[in-house]
């Protein structure tokens, strides 16, 4: 796959993503000298705060630019390039961690049988990632613009329903112990650029379907439709819905 992911301007300005994690990782409780993969590690925080709790932790993601970032902001962790569609273990895992990172595959009962595959009897898996109607408004106001253009994009992203979801991990011989969704409004690093970033960041499928010199213009139809939802107190804000769960084999 194409790594089009920018680590820099990820860890620069969209800090929020690992940062709202810290929930997860409460429902994770990483115990001393459990082994566990982060899975879909991006830069590496997430994997450091788990390492802090004393397991011995792999991060692994499919982006070779996150890889590398997460490799110099750590560089006693172990991380390793890997597709969470494919990967394997050398033994049993503890936990399987994943936060806001299985709404990019659109493969789920692929990533769940590997999940299942690579746990111990008993063994847990703590996730978070985008819920049915995440971040629609940018979404929708995107597409528009798109399409105003005459170009039908399709959404780049999986984002199930929590029954969904807990369907296809009971099918697969998971119980869930903790289950939920919910909103969360999240404001977006930059003042002024925040949406424009955002979509930068996130958006590469949609803006990649224009030549680049139609970028700006794309780019500040979407901010004029979409300030007065999403624009306030000289912020931008994403509409966010999580879906965050723990399940055990």
């Amino acid at each position: 796959m194409a790594d089009t992911w920018d680590s820099s301007l990820y860890d620069d300005r969209h800090s929020f993503v690992w940062k709202a994690g810290a929930g997860l990782l409460e429902l994770l409780e990483a115990k001393p000298g459990e082994r566990v993969l982060d899975l879909g590690c991006g830069t590496g925080h997430l994997t450091a705060k788990i390492s802090e709790a004393g397991a011995e932790v792999t991060g692994a993601d499919s982006s070779l630019s996150m890889i590398a970032q997460a490799r110099q902001n750590y560089p006693k962790l172990k991380f390793q390039l890997a597709d969470a569609r494919e990967f394997t273990v050398p033994e049993p895992l503890d936990a399987v961690f994943s936060n806001a990172t299985l709404h990019w595959i659109k493969q789920p009962e692929m990533v769940i049988e590997r999940v299942a595959a690579a746990l111990r009897p008993g063994g847990r898996f703590a996730l978070e990632f985008g819920a049915k109607h995440n971040i629609e408004r940018i979404r929708l106001g995107l597409e528009a613009a798109l399409l105003r253009r005459g170009v039908a994009a399709e959404c780049p992203w999986y984002y199930p329903s929590l029954g969904e979801y807990t369907t296809l991990l009971e099918k697969h011989g998971f119980a869930i112990s903790y289950a939920s969704t919910f909103p969360r409004w999240t404001k977006l690093e930059h003042p002024e650029r925040g949406l424009r970033e955002w979509i930068e960041m996130f958006c590469g499928s949609y803006l990649s379907l224009l030549p680049v010199s139609e970028h700006g213009a794309l780019l500040a139809e979407v901010e004029a439709a979409l300030k007065p939802e999403i624009y306030c107190d000289g912020f931008w804000y994403a509409d966010y819905r999580r879906l965050r769960i723990v399940a055990v084999r």
